[in-house]
């Protein structure tokens, strides 16, 4: 349990700290003067000063913040200083250096899985471990310990090829081609059309041949340029299923017993880790992608929520009056302490409950 915390912890800083860099970096290309940078909230247990710029690591590892030069309507800007204040520039560059910090968390993932992907990683390989009775599978002679290496006229070389391969089966039979004892055997399957749950716990057609995987593993390591691509692709498709959980949650399609928070973060760190560093790695990957998404939602207090506000400013042409930024920011911190309970909650049920 101990090891899990640290493992957590060092995780969820470093995805704190990937954020917030992307929003130092923006503000310092824009020159923009950074007051503070910050991983951490509340109390300072470290900090130093270098250049204009105090640095600080503080109690709370939740979160993390970079203070900008006229960011707050308090802040006295000294005439010198107002080319340099936030405040004070347009609109755009302030989208920019709210969107980095989420664009950065998204960057990063890409970059650990493209570690993962040239490194070298397993992948559940195409032995079939089980076939059932009753289904075209065992009708159609596939036996347990065949290795599936052709569905029509595509190479499978790992089990995700094979379900993409039914998923886009068309009506009718589908060829497919077995290694059996050192000899190659062509089949041909009608596939059983079944209903079943998604990630999201919705019902779902599919097709089914009536085949389980073996638990036999392999060895898989991507080229350079092919890793680039295959990255992108994950990261991308990744973000693309945040992105329609969160509606599907808002929808009330997902329970919101599914809402998981640091605690959850915590656990299954630990648990990625005893799996290999190329598992935590991959998780790490995983959560960066939700960080970033999370951050752009249109909610006050987030990123999304001050890239809201710049965005009306410009379709308007006039800045929010700071008594209605103000409400907004309530109503967002309302809204983000509630989520956060409610994770808490799903955590402490999930983890100690084992609900």
């Amino acid at each position: 349990m101990v090891m899990s915390i640290i493992y957590g912890i060092i995780a969820l800083s470093l995805l704190i700290l990937v954020h917030e860099l992307g929003h130092f970096l923006m503000a310092r290309l824009a020159n923009v003067k950074v007051l503070t940078f910050s991983l951490g909230f509340g109390k300072r247990l470290i900090s130093f000063k270098k250049g204009e710029t105090e640095y600080a690591l503080s109690l709370v590892p939740l979160g993390g913040y970079v203070k900008l030069l006229g960011e707050s309507p308090d802040d006295e800007v000294q005439e010198e200083d107002v080319p340099r204040s936030y405040a004070h520039k347009p609109p755009f560059v302030k989208i920019l250096i709210a969107f980095s910090g989420p664009f950065f968390n998204l960057i990063f993932a890409a970059l650990l899985f493209y570690v993962v992907f040239v490194s070298g990683y397993s992948v559940l390989s195409t032995k079939v471990g089980g076939v059932e009775k009753g289904y075209p599978a065992y009708e159609a002679g596939i036996k347990e310990g065949d290795v599936i290496v052709n569905i029509e006229g595509k190479e499978t070389t790992e089990w995700p090829d094979i379900m993409e391969a039914m998923a886009d089966a068309g009506p009718g039979a589908v060829r497919f081609t077995v290694k059996r004892n050192g000899s190659l055997v062509n089949l041909s399957i009608v596939p059983k059309e079944t209903e079943s749950k998604n990630i999201f716990g919705e019902t779902i057609k599919r097709k089914v041949i009536g085949i389980t995987a073996s638990s036999e593993m392999v060895p898989k390591k991507d080229t350079l340029a092919g890793a680039a691509t295959k990255s992108l692709y994950q990261t991308y498709n990744l973000s693309k299923i945040t992105v329609l959980g969160i509606v599907k949650l808002i929808m009330g399609s997902i329970s919101p017993k599914n809402v998981g928070g640091p605690l959850l973060i915590l656990e299954v760190a630990g648990k990625q880790a005893k799996e290999g560093v190329t598992s935590l790695i991959y998780f790490v990957a995983i959560i960066s992608i939700n960080l970033g998404i999370i951050n752009l939602l249109p909610i006050p207090i987030l990123d999304g929520g001050h890239i809201l506000f710049h965005v009306i400013e410009i379709v308007t042409r006039r800045r929010m009056s700071q008594r209605w930024v103000d409400v907004a920011q309530k109503i967002g911190m309302g809204i983000l302490v509630a989520v956060m309970v409610l994770a808490f909650f799903n955590d402490i049920m999930r983890i100690f409950v084992g609900k």
